[in-house]
């Protein structure tokens, strides 16, 4: 800070002296004119001292962003000639530029990114990837204030080097006229005679050919990658959408909404993995065991405790039979009925236009389309564990139906994984009766989230029976005696960074099932991908706009990442549908700034934005304001009083940034605070909006009361208080 404080009097300091030195009446042209015979003395005297200094003060007053700049290149060219001025002149303005560009950084940067970290990391973002193109382009045009451009440039993460080139070759053009007006410095009647329209429309138009030239760049790299294909004359539909999950259903129904002729290819079940195996079924359990757990403390409520009798075979009839009643909203019948054509089959793609499929029914069908969009979705990842594959597993897509033909819970279930498909499974067997124990790598559940959310999860989890070992290591799996045993070995600190210390003993646990939920890996394999070239890294690489190495193909859903969520499935659906049929006109960027989750353990823990580790990772000065549901009424009427709402906003600013939400109905509550982030509302507006009494959800006016608390007027409340005191007399 004192450094900073110490440069800005400096600079203060040499701008002042140069108005009170009347140097800025000495950089007019009147004042150049009539110092010209006094320059020309000094140079025969001393030729090298004043080249010298004349470069000198070329890069202090451009550095300062003092006015005169102009007046000092018309200079160049009348005291040192075309050729020597341009140089002195050229090089000078470079390295004026790019000291007041490092300090325009130093002093402004860290300051701004504090106060608007989201804004400046898109910039900082676009910048590294088209920055020196879009300051060449600037450089090359005079009109734009290059005073103003080396400031705003500082802020920005443009490499200084790559600054200082750019500026230096893009601001060549129009140094070189100003330099060669100066050799003609008598006849110079104004600067505006210099900069005529007809030499501003030039350097507009000389602006314009790096954006022609980049245009012209992209169409010829998109034309590159068809080079070896020969694309129909006609298209046989507008859209091919493979995969009937969350993403392709939306992508398809968009399609035929704007009545474009599309076909969805699914092999497998409509609606995905969400429904058929993933979120829908799930979430039926869970609340089968939430019952059951509800029955066996029921004395919380004032009745009396009694242990559920059940069949579990039952238990999974039911999570069937919920499937089967939400399924004809994503049925072949409906998608039929609004416009899409659905085939049922394994899609191939032949070329960049072109898909083979092979119907389960028998028999192929090859169809071509303007644009093709990837919806293949995701599958469990199995640990590459010694005997694994001997003594057998599920996952969250098999264990439905392995488990429907069991009377009972699995009375020994391993757990594999402590993210949240894991720890929702792990509470809702432990609930229903399983001995369950989890097994965690890392040395948290939930490792997405601050560490306090980590630690109540866990006790909420061991609550509920389930024995949580984190940091251990599953090693293998091995039959003893006619017995299934996972051996794992408990991780030192050290082991957690790949350096292994002494080892810990091993320890053996026997299950009757082991469930691996240690994450989904992105369904690559059998489309054609690698036979296109279509690059891939674990997911399939695609740009902004989903397009992937072909621009017709694009790619959405958990094959793309960055999150695996049913509804961001169903938002890139959207992206990849209207790019798709009308990038030729507009193309969108995917927004990914407010994307909520929830895992729905109990309570359930939703998010939103970042959280205190994030904020603290990313150097930005926040606060966080909590409010616990130990004081909401409703939540004391639930006998569901645990809990709290966190929410992180910039130092001294209602601006959401981030919010934590651990309660009985989070995923619900925190549906507010998307729409909050996602339209700029603040907290003050949350507050000042009536919240039904007594709900959950005034919680959210609740934590917004906190904060304005906290941000209370104080000198205000004091004048109040002696206002108030004066008028009781």
């Amino acid at each position: 800070m004192i450094k900073r404080i110490s440069l800005i009097l400096l600079i203060l300091i040499l701008a002042a002296s140069f108005f009170y030195f009347d140097l800025n009446q000495l950089l007019t042209l009147e004042g150049l004119k009539g110092s010209m015979a006094q320059f020309d003395a000094y140079k025969a005297q001393s030729p090298l001292l004043v080249i010298g200094g004349f470069f000198l003060l070329y890069v202090v007053v451009t550095a300062l962003s003092l006015p005169g700049a102009t007046i000092l290149t018309l200079a160049a060219g009348a005291l040192f000639g075309l050729v020597q001025g341009l140089l002195i002149a050229s090089f000078a303005s470079s390295i004026g530029a790019t000291l007041a560009f490092l300090t325009s950084r130093y002093l402004l940067r860290d300051t701004i990114k504090q106060r608007f970290p989201e804004r400046l990391a898109a910039i900082d973002k676009g910048v590294k990837k088209e920055g020196a193109f879009y300051l060449f382009t600037l450089r090359l045009v005079p009109i734009f204030p290059f005073f103003l451009i080396n400031l705003l440039m500082g802020v920005t993460a443009i490499k200084s080097w790559t600054y200082y080139c750019v500026s230096q070759v893009g601001m060549l053009a129009g140094t070189f006229v100003f330099v060669n007006a100066g050799t003609q410095l008598a006849q110079v009647e104004s600067l505006s005679g210099i900069l005529s329209f007809d030499l501003i429309v030039s350097f507009a138009l000389l602006g314009l050919f790096p954006l022609i030239t980049k245009s012209l760049l992209n169409a010829f790299k998109k034309r590159r990658v068809y080079k070896n294909y020969n694309k129909p004359k006609k298209f046989d539909r507008n859209m091919i959408v493979i995969g009937a999950g969350a993403g392709g259903l939306v992508t398809s129904y968009i399609a035929a909404t704007v009545r474009a002729k599309v076909t969805l290819i699914e092999a497998g079940e409509m609606g995905g993995d969400c429904l058929n195996y993933g979120c829908v079924p799930s979430k039926a359990i869970i609340k089968s065991a939430k019952i059951a757990e509800q029955m066996r403390t029921a004395e919380r409520y004032g009745l009396e405790n009694t242990a559920p009798q059940f069949s579990f075979k039952k238990i999974i009839a039911r999570v069937h039979d919920v499937i089967a009643e939400i399924a004809p909203n994503d049925s072949v019948e409906r998608y039929t009925d609004l416009g899409v054509e659905v085939l049922k089959g394994y899609a191939k793609l032949i070329d960049p236009w072109t898909v083979e499929v092979a119907l389960n029914d028998g028999g192929t069908q090859t169809l071509t389309a303007r644009t093709i969009v990837l919806a293949t979705g995701a599958r469990p990842f199995i640990p590459p564990l010694p005997g694994i594959e001997e003594t057998g597993y599920v996952t969250s897509d098999t264990l439905w139906d392995k488990f429907a033909t069991l009377d009972e819970t699995p009375k020994k279930l391993v757990v594999l994984g402590g993210g949240p498909i894991g720890s929702e499974l792990a509470q809702a067997f432990a609930r229903l009766g399983s001995n369950v124990t989890q097994i965690e790598r890392g040395t948290r559940l939930m490792k997405k989230e601050d560490e306090e959310v980590s630690e109540f999860a866990q006790k909420s989890l061991e609550a509920s029976g389930v024995k949580v070992l984190t940091s251990h290591q599953a090693l293998r799996c091995e039959m003893r005696d006619g017995k299934k045993y996972i051996i794992v070995q408990q991780l030192n600190d050290d082991d957690q960074s790949g350096q292994q210390k002494d080892q810990q003993p091993e320890m053996a646990f026997e299950y009757d099932e082991l469930l691996c939920a240690v994450g989904r890996s992105a369904r690559l394999e059998g489309y054609g991908l690698e036979a296109l070239g279509i690059e891939t890294d674990r997911t399939v690489v695609t740009n902004e706009y989903l397009e992937t190495l072909y621009p017709n193909i694009y790619a959405a859903g958990d094959i793309v990442g960055p999150y695996q969520f049913t509804h961001v499935a169903s938002h890139q659906g959207w992206y990849a549908a209207v790019n798709g049929l009308f990038g030729h006109f507009k193309k969108f960027k995917v927004d990914y700034r407010v994307i909520p989750w929830t895992t729905f353990i109990d309570p359930e823990v939703a998010r939103l934005g970042l959280n205190e580790q994030e904020a603290i990772d990313k150097g930005i000065d926040f606060e966080v304001t909590r409010y616990d549901f130990e004081e909401l009424d409703r939540a004391i009427t639930d006998s569901a009083a645990k809990g709290f709402i966190k929410v992180i906003t910039p130092k001294g600013k209602d601006k959401i940034l981030g919010v934590t939400i651990v309660a009985e109905h989070a995923g619900d509550l925190m549906s507010e605070f998307v729409l909050a982030m996602k339209h700029g509302l603040g907290l003050n507006k949350i507050l000042g909006t009536i919240h039904t009494y007594p709900t959950w959800a005034e919680g959210n006016k609740y934590v917004a009361g906190e904060w304005k608390r906290n941000h209370a007027p104080e000198t205000v409340l004091n004048w109040l208080e002696k206002y108030h005191t004066w008028r009781r007399g």
